[in-house]
């Protein structure tokens, strides 16, 4: 599903090089559910980035579903994270002035699905997280828990291959966060492929496997697959552990 190569990112300015990410490699199945912990400043939300396909890298081989990234011009990154990556912030990042029917509406109207498709999806996903009874309610009418699930319910909408969530419990409590999990937990045994970053190691330990990162290097890992790398434009990784 996801795989980087001794992937490097290197930010420059005129008297400075700062390495965010060097000699990376990380492979990621389909179905999987990966937590990735270091501490502040390792170079976690680079690769995240990076694996959103919100930032290009500086060296290296990346995949996405069998996808080489590698040569990519904007239009073509975009469209390939519209159709494959959903996304699940800290801060849920909702728009105040639109209800949780319009909010998950947003980005359905940017990928051009027509009206009766949106509603459809919408309807959906907001059941699915338990907040169907609640679409005409505001972001602030919501607890922290709820609003997360509204922000679940937006990356979803848009039936995502892979789903990156960055520290998505990060702002609530812990009764909050669980529930959360459990959500995220059933959304991977459905088929969805997760990598979140998180600091929580209870939460790290409940996904299938860890990766550590320290300095921009993947420095430990549990039961790294090894995977047979796709030609160029092929459909998809093949796993042979």
């Amino acid at each position: 599903m996801l795989k980087m190569n001794h992937l490097s990112k290197v930010y420059r300015t005129h008297l400075i090089e700062t390495h965010a990410l060097r000699d990376f490699s990380i492979h990621v199945r389909e179905g999987e559910f990966v937590a990735v912990t270091g501490p502040s400043g390792s170079g976690k939300t680079t690769f995240l980035n990076i694996a959103g396909l919100l930032e290009e890298f500086s060296g290296g081989e990346f995949w996405v579903d069998g996808v080489d990234v590698r040569g990519m011009n904007d239009d073509q990154r975009s469209r390939l994270r519209n159709e494959k990556i959903g996304f699940i912030f800290q801060g849920f990042n909702l728009i105040p002035d639109l209800n949780l029917f319009d909010n998950v509406d947003v980005p359905l109207r940017y990928r051009g699905f027509n009206a009766a498709d949106r509603k459809r999806r919408i309807e959906e996903t907001l059941s699915r997280v338990g907040l169907a009874s609640r679409m005409k309610h505001y972001p602030a009418e919501l607890s922290g828990g709820q609003q997360q699930r509204v922000a679940i319910a937006r990356a979803l909408a848009g039936s995502p291959r892979l789903l990156l969530a960055d520290e998505p419990t990060g702002n609530l409590d812990s009764l909050m966060a669980r529930g959360v999990m459990e959500l995220l937990e059933d959304i991977n045994r459905q088929g969805t492929t997760i990598i979140m970053v998180t600091h929580d190691p209870e939460l790290a330990a409940r996904a299938q496997r860890n990766v550590h990162v320290i300095d921009g290097q993947v420095t430990d890992f549990e039961a790294e697959p090894q995977l047979r790398v796709p030609a160029h434009g092929s459909d998809a990784a093949v796993a042979t552990v």
